[in-house]
């Protein structure tokens, strides 16, 4: 036999799901690299865990702008945060109008699509940020939506009444609301 063989490509479960590039939306974004279709389980969102005492600690990292934290709450008192020892989860953007949701099992966070999601297409989530402070216009500036979608509301935070109180602090961070999905309480870089 004369002549080069091609190699195959690899099984469609072999190949990963997504991969980690420039974003329209903002900064580095999460795209796919196959079909992924509605309610998979995509990734989980990894970091070192902390206490909510640990996240009111100010970070020393004048560089860093205050409103791109990596923290998502798992608990009341628990913390994920993927600025240490977290994975390309956290570089999933937030859109009004997402493809995924942020899912709680357990004690564990998963991003899993809510809708088919094509080649190429950017996997988002809604941050649902919930801010303690007053929602001034230099604030909701400060965490606008970049997302681009028709029903854009042109902010991160959520405009929802919160239904318990939460430990004060300076910044948004992600939340986990009573239903089985993971609400925003911080953004990612």
């Amino acid at each position: 036999m004369t002549g080069s063989r091609r190699r195959a490509d690899p099984p469609a479960r072999k190949r990963p799901l997504f991969e980690v590039r420039s974003s329209t939306i903002h900064g580095h974004g999460v795209f796919a690299r196959r079909a992924i279709p509605t309610g998979t389980r995509i990734v989980e969102y990894l970091g070192k865990r902390i206490s909510a005492e640990e996240s009111e600690a100010p970070h020393d990292d004048k560089e860093t702008d205050p409103a791109h934290v990596l923290l998502f709450a798992v608990d009341k008192r628990t913390l994920i945060d993927a600025g240490q020892g977290g994975n390309a989860a956290r570089f999933i953007n937030h859109s009004c109008d997402p493809n995924c949701e942020a899912v709680l099992d357990g004690r564990r966070v998963f991003i899993e699509s809510t809708s088919d999601i094509s080649p190429g297409e950017e996997l988002t989530y809604d941050y649902h940020l919930s801010y303690e402070g007053a929602h001034t216009p230099q604030i909701v500036a400060r965490y606008r939506c970049r997302c681009g979608a028709a029903e854009c509301r042109g902010t991160m935070l959520d405009p929802r009444p919160r239904r318990t109180a939460r430990p004060r602090r300076s910044g948004p961070r992600k939340a986990i609301p009573a239903r089985r999905s993971a609400r925003g309480r911080g953004e990612h870089a």
